[in-house]
């Protein structure tokens, strides 16, 4: 896509693959870009394989399909590298990030060849560690953003920070740490994102119910 990229998200139902992609179309939606977040089911229940997709450009975005060739995968479920072709379409210009503890070459094998930049994230340990639960989406969103580079530093904790003071007014606790969170993935840039994120307290964002469909859209400025 000229002026743009497309991301495509595989997980399970109840990780927050779908919410973390509606949350990313928002966010970028409102540093000014467009955008699209939509899910597509299989069955409609817990532990279920799903698929979610992001496109943001530039330019106003007149697909309105499933994303066949991704610029960036996510793997919120490491599980689904042997039972789903997670490269399927990936250009080798970009990038695969996995939730995982095992390193790039432990999953190569279920890569079918793939020939682009693959990174690891223990999105399971990090949000753990944070709040005692396997939330994963959170840290698996702050990857994709620092890898795909789809917004600047600066803009992503501002709507990150709107977002959390409207979803959790009432517990500025949560912002706080969320915050804190997102601030110290983006002080250890630079490093590999295996390292990077290590360093992530989670930013917990619960998968919302299922439906039919659900998605974010949106064109122009804001």
């Amino acid at each position: 896509m000229k002026n743009g990229i497309e991301i495509r998200w595989h997980g399970r139902g109840g990780q927050g693959a779908k919410t973390a992609a509606l949350l990313l179309a928002d966010v970028a939606f409102k540093t000014g870009q467009n955008v699209q977040g939509f899910p597509e089911y299989g069955p409609e229940r817990m532990g279920a394989p799903i698929t979610a997709y992001n496109r943001i450009s530039q330019d106003v975005i007149r697909v309105h399909s499933n994303i066949y060739h991704p610029d960036y995968v996510v793997v919120v479920d490491e599980t689904l590298l042997e039972s789903v072709d997670v490269t399927a379409g990936l250009k080798k210009e970009g990038a695969i990030i996995v939730n995982t503890p095992k390193s790039k070459e432990e999953i190569m094998e279920h890569l079918k060849g793939y020939e682009g930049d693959v990174y690891t994230v223990d999105g399971r340990k990090i949000s753990v560690d944070a709040l005692g639960k396997n939330f994963p989406n959170s840290p698996m969103l702050a990857a994709i953003v620092a890898v795909s580079k789809v917004m600047p530093r600066d803009k992503f904790i501002t709507e990150m920070r709107a977002s959390y003071e409207h979803k959790f007014a009432k517990k500025p606790e949560v912002i706080d740490g969320n915050m804190k969170a997102l601030e110290m993935a983006w002080e250890t840039r630079g490093k590999p994102v295996g390292v990077m994120f290590q360093a992530i307290k989670a930013v917990i964002i619960r998968a919302g119910s299922s439906g039919s469909y659900c998605g974010v859209t949106g064109s122009g400025r804001v």
